[in-house]
């Protein structure tokens, strides 16, 4: 059996100014109910706290069963506990528009004729484009900074990878704009006959503003004492490769990662030696994979959770799952 030496309550201990935690792994094994553990757990601790869903398949309002789709709503009957299932339309809609108006822009700049319109569907029917849409919604909510603590249910972790990725991949893609923006500005400054030096640069700006605000992001997810992500798996083959696979790359990426969850484990002592063999064969496979998890992650395990009678749902099971997770 896996030993915790040092528990998700320490850890949050430990990290007193934590503020951001995101709770990501393979599809199904549990994200949204540990984020919803964490929430009741820290509006309890006295915090204003929000639970915000990035993951497209929105599973919150049937968590909680109450509708949070679209703004921030009160759920628990816990005043300090928000929950939001962001809706991407209106950022979609943003996004296009300002899209529309940069293109406008450059193509006044270059003095071509062809009308925006004709770029902006190719530019925005790219399926990562309400990634984006959802990444932009994640950093507006971090930066107003309306809440004392964040909790984000991501989608599967290789979409929750591409997400939290973004602040980088921006960062290099700004840089590159901006350098071939200085270029052409030049360039057409020294074939302009008048000689005049244009005032103001709109896209130029955009890309500034952007670079700050993109700078921002990264400094906020990959601050570890404001910031962590917790892997969520089940003892079994599958989930255990997809976060095994995956925390290399969150390393790399400069996310801290805060630590494994293990969910779902059968409780031997709770089953007599008379169960039926599905069971039992079971209970050897988890003890199996539990082995390994000991053996691959050792003291970033912070909590093994039980696996319920009944599904998480509502507030009473969610509490159950609070104390088996931030318990001592």
């Amino acid at each position: 059996m896996i030993q915790i030496t040092n528990s998700m309550n320490q850890f949050m201990k430990d990290h007193p100014r934590m503020k951001y935690i995101f709770f990501g792994g393979k599809g199904g094994v549990g994200k949204t109910v540990m984020a919803g553990a964490a929430a009741l757990w820290s509006a309890r601790q006295g915090r204003k706290t929000l639970l915000a869903s990035t993951n497209p398949v929105h599973s919150l309002s049937n968590l909680f069963g109450t509708n949070v789709f679209g703004k921030p709503t009160v759920v628990c009957d816990e005043s300090n506990c928000y929950a939001f299932e962001i809706d991407t339309r209106d950022t979609i809609e943003r996004s296009k528009r300002e899209i529309r108006e940069k293109i406008n822009w450059f193509l006044k700049f270059a003095d071509i004729t062809t009308k925006a319109d004709e770029f902006i569907e190719s530019a925005t029917m790219n399926p990562a484009f309400e990634e984006s849409a959802m990444f932009e919604n994640m950093m507006d909510l971090m930066f107003r900074d309306e809440y004392e603590f964040y909790i984000f249910d991501t989608a599967p972790t290789a979409n929750a990878r591409r997400l939290l990725g973004m602040s980088k991949v921006y960062s290099l893609w700004v840089e590159k704009m901006l350098r071939s923006r200085e270029e052409a500005k030049s360039l057409r400054e020294m074939l302009s006959f008048s000689k005049k030096k244009e005032e103001k640069d709109p896209l130029l700006e955009y890309l500034l503003g952007f670079k700050d605000r993109m700078a921002h992001a990264k400094d906020l997810l990959t601050d570890e004492a404001l910031t962590a992500f917790f892997f969520v798996t089940l003892p079994e083959s599958l989930p255990i490769a997809v976060i095994t696979r995956f925390i290399h790359w969150f390393h790399e990426f400069g996310i801290p990662v805060g630590g494994v969850v293990v969910n779902g484990v059968i409780q031997k002592d709770q089953v007599g030696g008379d169960a039926a063999d599905f069971v039992l064969n079971r209970i050897r496979m988890q003890e199996e994979h539990l082995a390994r998890i000991a053996e691959t992650f050792g003291d970033q395990v912070r909590a093994v959770t039980p696996l319920f009678e009944t599904e998480i749902k509502g507030t009473p099971m969610l509490q159950r799952l609070v104390d088996s997770v931030f318990g001592e």
